[in-house]
């Protein structure tokens, strides 16, 4: 509008992405400032959390085979009483984490059990694993472990916030563990039927 460059279409299609990734920021900050608000409301059903995984990982399978990552899921038949689709995006959270941090040929587990009246979901990866220094930070927004990540690579910092936001609605926890170049492993308890 100023003249200040020609809008050529490199330009416009740099412009438009931008506004995407602007858009998509606000989508996600409006979604922390919802799951942190006391009032959050939780649509609460009984599902099978097998079930639910499993379809998530049919959405992530071909990048787990263009990437040689092998995929190991242990399952209970274990039902929830939960928010489906907010349980669904904690889960879809860090699956693409342990995704993006593997590198090719390494390996994702997914283990599902019972713990007394909870249901423990933890999803381990062999990948570049997160320091000391960094771990206890790593659900507080906009942080992010790897400093060099941009706009094309990486997000902004918030999803583990969101997801730790929606295990605690849910009255639950999440904790994490990790070892540089040996893996992360993230560990989520809910309860079964609260």
């Amino acid at each position: 509008i100023d003249g200040v460059w020609e809008p050529t279409t490199d330009r416009l299609t740099s412009c438009h992405e931008e506004i995407l990734r602007l858009k998509r920021l606000v989508g996600d900050l409006e979604k922390l400032a919802q799951y942190e608000s006391e009032n959050l409301i939780l649509n609460k059903t009984k599902f099978k959390l097998g079930d639910v995984i499993k379809n998530i990982v049919f959405n992530f399978e071909t990048e787990f085979l263009n990437r040689g990552i092998k995929f190991i899921f242990y399952e209970k038949g274990i039902v929830l009483y939960a928010d489906k689709d907010k349980i669904i995006q904690v889960i879809v959270n860090i699956m693409s984490n342990a995704l993006k941090y593997t590198q090719k040929s390494g390996k994702v587990e997914v283990k599902l059990f019972k713990n007394g009246k909870y249901v423990k979901l933890s999803v381990k990866d062999s990948g570049l694993g997160i320091s000391g220094k960094d771990l206890p930070y790593v659900f507080e927004r906009f942080y992010r472990v790897d400093k060099s990540r941009n706009k094309l690579t990486g997000g902004v910092g918030i999803g583990l916030t969101i997801t730790k936001s929606i295990v605690e609605a849910h009255n639950g926890t999440i904790n994490v563990e990790s070892t540089i170049n040996q893996g992360t492993e993230f560990i989520v308890k809910l309860p079964r039927d609260e």
